[in-house]
């Protein structure tokens, strides 16, 4: 790969040197550099250990460092000669600042571990973490050594919850045998006549035909005793290591601090590598910021929307029905950002970075490029783990000919978690002059995530498309090798879609709503085409409205009180129910408070004035006390109660009649009817 020090140099706005071998003979200009003070970009990550060392070890330097790839990712394929405008975007997003600091979540271990599986298994797993971690066994039956090493419970697993530091495990204690008293004399082995008993110094019942003669034998230890009573058991541990076949957690990202490893089988190393390093005080990102204000989730003890709860694969979203809200376990969470990309609202938002700081890089990247004659953009967004890793493959690959290589107009982006982006950063990035948005997933993310971000991509699809944009602009490319990747990559360059003719200029916000808006301001400026309102699919929609069937609605207003987002609204004047198509997220509050379920939603995104402005979806007549003549509620749901009552045993002659009166009419009227009965009278 030929660099052209001047091309990139223009594209950047500063003037280049071109080194060949910066890592060895030329390592004096690196010095030099870091002792100026200016921020250092290194574009190789393969040396990137010996430049850190090289900086730390030269007096006077005081430039911060950062490192780029451009050889994989761009210099090393088919397309090299063309891979210049990429390099610079690379380069450019490099020299960004880093992101604001977020607040983190901590963790304490003191290093007590739970080990749960066999005895002969655990007590050997045991043996290789006991000089630096506090072992406790949980037996699941199998033989024992004689030398008791550590203590071990036995029982029944009730449940086990938690995370690092801060595992609760609740167990049964319904074995005749204390294994606290057991001096594994072996006694009750010995005499039992079924075999019922075995080393692991358990009694299996099933098979104990109550001869009692191991209660007598191990009288003098009195670890046996049959009429004990059940009791459950309850302890605290920093970590768990799982021998069982079936893991205590089954969802897709376990705890931290919990690890399984069925059987003791296959390369255990690794494991027992992280257990002997997870002593002490953790921190980690606290990945997503949550606004109660503006969540869907819940309101008048209704629930609405609850895809952040649905979609979390470490389950650390739940419901909380008291304080009608969702909460979110920071020790819990993995930082996906899935949860951020499926709220309508924005009440949970992703900071790690966040939005506007991933913004600005897409802008950078796409600006630069297309500074630097490149055309056409397209974004892969991958991983940082295993994506960066097969990426690099296929680079590698490319320099020996047998791959093609990463494309010259597709720019990797790396993310912490692919699931993390979603329909307001692909539109702000077609804004900003992408023409393709790919997504590479691997063996990493949870199934649900591959669904939650292909319904997304059918939603934002249907909006480009509506507005006259031809073509495909969104790809999942799902890849676990480096054949299959090479070739999906090539698929990308194929004939590239239809985009807006200028591109946008908008600072990303922080508020996801707001940020939709912006894109779609600048795609319908832009736009081939501009329909009255465009169909979208059902899944994943955040733009609609509702429709209200007339002959139901009694206008009571309680869809009103239960919009998160301010799009139902009442009128103080008149009984109506007005709704603002903008501020729908199609949540279903509404439909599901609505006591006469005259509410449907419709997942549509409208195109005129008409979007921004209030509308009447229903209104009806006030309805005056019969007595006084104040209005005090509508015709249609005093009617609709009338109705209802108008056979009930408790309104009936009088009584009937007050339901027509204000309240203040209504107790004037039992206070002055001579046919009520009072109590004093009694």
């Amino acid at each position: 790969m030929p660099l052209q020090e001047k091309t990139l140099g223009a594209a950047l706005g500063e003037e280049l040197t071109l080194h060949s071998t910066l890592c060895r003979r030329e390592v004096g200009a690196f010095q030099q550099a870091v002792r100026s003070g200016a921020e250092v970009v290194v574009a190789c990550t393969q040396e990137q250990r010996l430049f850190a060392e090289v900086g730390e070890a030269t007096a006077g330097a005081v430039s911060p460092l950062k490192f780029v790839n451009i050889r994989e990712t761009g210099g090393w394929g088919r397309d090299a000669a063309r891979a210049m405008p990429k390099i610079a975007a690379l380069l450019a997003a490099a020299h960004l600042p880093e992101p604001e600091p977020v607040p983190v979540a901590n963790y304490r271990s003191a290093g007590r571990l739970l080990l749960i599986g066999p005895l002969e298994q655990a007590e050997r797993a045991a043996a290789w973490v006991a000089d630096t971690l506090d072992v406790t066994l949980f037996t699941q039956g199998g033989a024992g050594s004689q030398e008791r090493r550590f203590p071990v419970l036995g029982g029944r697993i009730e449940s086990l919850t938690g995370w690092l530091g801060a595992f609760e495990l609740r167990w049964r204690r319904d074995n005749p045998i204390d294994l606290d008293l057991c001096t594994r004399c072996n006694a009750c082995v010995a005499v039992c006549p079924e075999g019922a008993i075995g080393l692991d110094y358990q009694i299996d019942l099933a098979r104990c035909a109550a001869h009692r003669e191991c209660v007598k034998v191990c009288e003098a230890a009195g670890a046996i005793d049959f009429g004990r009573e059940s009791e459950t058991g309850r302890e605290q541990f920093d970590l768990v290591l799982d021998l069982r076949a079936a893991p205590a957690f089954l969802q897709h990202a376990p705890p931290q601090g919990y690890f399984h490893l069925p059987g003791l089988t296959g390369d255990a190393l690794p494991t027992v590598l992280k257990l002997r390093e997870m002593v002490g005080d953790f921190e980690k990102p606290r990945f997503v910021a949550y606004k109660q204000k503006i969540c869907a989730h819940a309101r008048n003890e209704t629930v609405g929307c609850h895809a952040c709860v649905d979609i979390c694969s470490a389950e650390a979203i739940a419901s909380d029905k008291a304080r009608q809200q969702v909460k979110v376990n920071p020790n819990l969470c993995v930082g996906c950002g899935a949860c951020a990309t499926v709220c309508p609202t924005g009440a949970l938002a992703y900071e790690y970075p966040r939005s506007s700081e991933q913004g600005l890089k897409f802008r950078t990247l796409l600006s630069t490029y297309r500074q630097a004659g490149g055309s056409a953009a397209m974004l892969l967004l991958h991983s940082q783990e295993r994506g960066q890793a097969l990426l690099e493959e296929v680079g590698r690959a490319a320099r020996l000919g047998v791959a093609a290589g990463v494309p010259a107009n597709v720019i990797p982006v790396a993310l912490w978690h692919t699931a993390s982006l979603g329909l307001d950063a692909w539109l702000s990035a077609i804004a900003f002059g992408a023409s393709r948005i790919a997504v590479l997933l691997t063996d990493e993310e949870a199934l649900q995530y591959r669904g939650a971000l292909a319904e997304q991509m059918e939603v934002a699809q249907a909006i480009l498309n509506g507005l006259g944009y031809a073509g495909s602009h969104f790809r999942l490319i799902r890849a676990d090798a480096l054949a299959d990747l090479d070739q999906e990559l090539q698929l990308l360059t194929a004939q590239p879609p239809a985009v807006p003719g200028a591109c946008a200029r908008f600072a990303v916000a922080r508020e996801k709503r707001a940020t939709l808006e912006l894109a779609l301001d600048h795609l319908v400026e832009h736009a081939p085409a501009r329909p009255e309102s465009i169909a979208l699919p059902a899944a994943g929609a955040a733009f609609g409205t509702l429709e209200v069937a007339q002959d139901k609605c009694t206008v009571c207003l309680s869809c009103v009180s239960a919009c998160p987002a301010g799009a139902l609204q009442d009128n103080p004047e008149l009984p109506q129910l007005r709704f603002i198509e903008r501020n729908c997220v199609q949540c279903g509050l509404c439909a599901a408070t609505c006591p006469e379920h005259a509410i449907v939603l419709k997942p549509r995104l409208l195109l005129g004035p008409e979007r921004n402005q209030a509308r009447v979806l229903a209104e009806t007549q006030p309805y005056g006390c019969v007595r006084c003549g104040k209005p005090f509620g509508t015709l249609k749901a005093v009617e609709a109660m009338l109705g209802r009552l108008a056979g009930h045993s408790m309104f009936q002659g009088e009584a009937f009649e007050r339901l027509k009166m204000c309240s203040d009419c209504r107790v004037i009227d039992m206070y002055s009817s001579s046919s009520e009965v009072k109590i004093t009278e009694l």
